[in-house]
């Protein structure tokens, strides 16, 4: 089996650090979101994998040379951004009939991979969700999907396609992706996986569902900042106060390698990139990208990008009794 992962999307949502790091790339809990994804599929023994890059690829292909040099790792350029439909059928040369799991690289989603990769039919991860019109939804009948549509306006069903699907008929989907690119069948100007999956439907294919324990999506700050905060616990370093100069350190937090934190308050929920210098500082509920320095500053629900600069104000005070001050 081989593992796909599009990594090819300009992460408009997470302007302006997407501008110079893709967003599979963004800290997360002292990992990368993609990082966490290729470790779980390493768990089970999954070993070649196929990343469509695009914006930024370069990027993505150091991360991965570097990081886990171990895999069989094949990369495709997507010049044009036209859906990830597009994006998995540049990988036809690569995965011929292999069977192939499907991972979208900026959605970490857990399961029961190896159940999922035991089943004898092809599978779709869901979950349900309280807005499926901003997803792909199925309808189910029993254990079957009978129907998949790209982001309806009048959703039939609330259960969401989270974007981890295995496809067992590799040859037949590669074949619906031609055909609808051929035909200009398109969702919202993107060439989707949701409408070569109807096809297969159409053409006869079982596909089963399987539900996703957990979803995290870091597809814009708010949600990176949530999912940073709850996979922190998974996968943060604990720490202790005594490591840092007259500092506070809140659990969960993830330092990195070579930081230094002096007379700050640090946590909860905060990933701080290696290298980074934090003085005279309160950080909570945030991501700081690795060799930042900040000084004199307060941060809450903040995702600050590497190799960054911020300064605060010092204000010395000198006040009596019975004072109201106000430093907005």
């Amino acid at each position: 089996m081989k593992v796909i992962i599009p990594v090819a999307g300009a992460g408009v949502d997470l302007r302006p650090h997407s501008y110079t790091q893709p967003k599979a790339l963004i800290p997360l809990a002292g990992k990368t979101v993609l990082g966490i994804i290729v470790d779980q599929l390493k768990e089970v023994g999954l070993n070649e994998f196929v990343f469509v890059i695009g914006y930024l690829g370069e990027k993505i292909y150091n991360y991965i040379s570097e990081k886990h040099p171990d895999i069989k790792a094949h990369f495709i350029t997507q010049e044009n951004r036209k859906g990830v439909g597009h994006a998995v059928s540049l990988t036809r040369k690569i995965v011929g009939d292999d069977e192939m799991l499907i991972a979208l690289g900026d959605t970490i989603c857990e399961y029961d991979i190896q159940s999922v990769l035991n089943n004898q039919f092809s599978m779709i991860g869901v979950r349900k969700t309280d807005n499926p019109r901003d997803f792909g939804v199925v309808e189910i009948d029993g254990d079957v999907i009978e129907s998949v549509i790209e982001k309806p306006q009048i959703p039939k069903s609330n259960l969401a396609m989270v974007g981890v699907y295995k496809i067992k008929e590799s040859s037949l989907l590669f074949d619906c992706l031609e055909e609808n690119i051929a035909k200009g069948v398109v969702t919202k100007k993107q060439i989707t996986i949701t409408d070569a999956i109807a096809c297969m439907i159409e053409k006869g294919v079982k596909f089963e569902p399987f539900k996703v324990d957990n979803w995290f999506d870091a597809g814009n700050k708010e949600s990176l900042l949530s999912s940073n905060a709850i996979l922190i616990k998974k996968y943060g370093v604990q720490t202790h106060t005594e490591e840092y100069e007259e500092s506070v350190i809140i659990d969960p937090v993830s330092i990195g390698a070579g930081c230094t934190i002096k007379n700050s308050i640090l946590g909860p929920n905060v990933t701080l990139g290696e290298n980074t210098i934090i003085e005279r500082s309160i950080v909570s509920n945030s991501i700081i990208g690795a060799f930042t320095n900040l000084s004199d500053i307060v941060l809450v629900d903040s995702l600050i990008g590497g190799d960054t600069l911020l300064k605060g104000k010092k204000r010395i005070l000198n006040v009596g009794e019975n004072t109201t001050i106000d430093l907005g």
